[in-house]
């Protein structure tokens, strides 16, 4: 679920929730015909506002009832709301409650922040992720098992393309702080999401300890926490 700053996310929750309805009768029409869908197995993603979007879907806040269920959820670089020079608010529908381990999800979520989210580029803007409203307070609501991975020298879009088109680009580039280099940050948010979703999908969560036991193996900074 990808979309672009805006103040109401609700057409975009029920476009994914319409989405996720037409899997069953519509995806192996699409498929080729060696390839079976397992959608007993489901995954949820989104990044910045598409994150927000995700967690509303994951929290029924679709207008349709969704027909599947999902068995993990990630959080990329989430955000519910945005800032101005003199405040913070919640974009519509407000996801955060506020209160800890307060989402009723049943699945397992991964959750990834950026450092440097927080950060202004220059005054006259605000910060693309903006504290209270970003990774951490997502996390925060989130109830085991949750996982919270931080690249610590890297922002908000920097696991976008290095060559990012259009008023993405404009706004990946000079309204967000970012870190030197995208690569090193597509790469590990690519490899904490392979190794999560082998652990809580495919059983196997060697990776996943890898990396909460022996961080520096990232190919970024990072910190971790998890909540099992």
């Amino acid at each position: 679920l990808y979309t672009c700053a805006a103040s109401d996310s609700t057409d975009d929750i029920n476009s994914a929730a319409a989405t996720t309805n037409w899997l069953s009768q519509g995806l192996a029409a699409v498929l080729p015909s060696q390839v079976s869908a397992n959608l007993a197995k489901l995954v949820l993603a989104g990044h910045s506002r598409g994150g927000k979007g995700a967690f509303a879907l994951a929290l029924g806040k679709s207008s349709t009832p969704l027909a599947l269920s999902f068995s993990a959820l990630l959080g990329i670089d989430p955000v519910d709301g945005a800032a101005s020079c003199c405040c913070k608010f919640q974009t519509k529908p407000p996801v955060l409650t506020k209160v800890a381990q307060s989402f009723d999800l049943n699945m397992p979520v991964m959750v990834v922040g950026s450092g440097l989210g927080e950060d202004k580029k220059y005054k006259v803007f605000p910060a693309c992720a903006p504290k209270g409203l970003n990774h951490a307070a997502f996390f925060e609501e989130c109830r085991s098992p949750a996982w919270h991975f931080v690249a610590k020298d890297y922002g908000h879009m920097d696991m976008l393309d290095d060559d990012t088109k259009g008023i993405r680009g404009v706004v990946s580039y000079c309204m967000c702080e970012n870190g030197s280099s995208r690569e090193p940050m597509r790469r590990f948010v690519g490899g904490a999401a392979v190794a999560f979703l082998r652990a809580y999908v495919g059983g196997d969560d060697g990776d996943l300890m890898a990396l909460q036991d022996t961080p520096d193996i990232a190919p970024v900074q990072i910190t971790v926490e998890a909540r099992l």
